[in-house]
């Protein structure tokens, strides 16, 4: 066991070839080093999101693999709102492992041997929209003091490769040093 760990597991795997907003589930995924989930439209070491290429098609691809907690369906169908997994754009839909409390730069093992870097929080979009209407305003809230959350999943980068497939188990090491709290990427 890794110290300064946390450990939940994969719902969960979905990819997608086309810049859609939801991604089919699949029986399993390759991560390819430095560059995303084989397959997928947002694979690659420089950006393909959009909205980013638009800005700078150079820089570099913080956006390789969204990772999202089904916990978040559960409040959302709480709120009315019917979402399954893939169907908010993520590649891995986890449980039991609280991703939005990470730190910046924690590595999570996943299955046998794919290692991410978490990179920050996603940003939800108006698309979400489009899937039902006030589904974004439903994944952003407010703390006591009026900051923004964003609930939409994090974002991180393949260090190592491998295949994930539901059931597979994650263990979150936290990075050494001060915590640092995640920020949209």
């Amino acid at each position: 066991m890794i110290e300064n760990s946390m450990i939940g597991s994969v719902i969960s795997v979905c990819a997608s070839p086309l810049h859609t907003m939801s991604k089919p589930v699949q029986p399993g995924i390759r991560l390819i080093d430095g560059s995303g989930v084989e397959g997928d439209a947002h694979a690659s070491p420089t950006v393909k999101h959009r909205s980013r290429v638009r800005i700078d098609p150079s820089q570099p691809n913080l956006r390789q693999v969204h990772l999202l907690h089904s916990e978040l369906f559960e409040e959302l169908e709480r709120s009315g709102f019917g979402v399954k997994p893939g169907q908010m754009g993520e590649n891995i839909t986890t449980v039991g492992i609280d991703l939005l409390g990470l730190a910046e730069h924690t590595m999570l093992h996943i299955g046998e041997n794919a290692v991410i870097r978490v990179t920050g929080l996603r940003n939800p979009c108006s698309q979400l929209d489009g899937l039902q209407p006030g589904l974004m305003q439903a994944v952003l809230d407010k703390d006591e003091s009026g900051n923004l959350i964003r609930k939409a999943g994090i974002m991180g980068v393949v260090i190592t490769g491998g295949e994930i497939k539901s059931g597979d188990q994650i263990v979150a090491e936290s990075p050494s040093g001060p915590f640092t709290a995640l920020e949209p990427v």
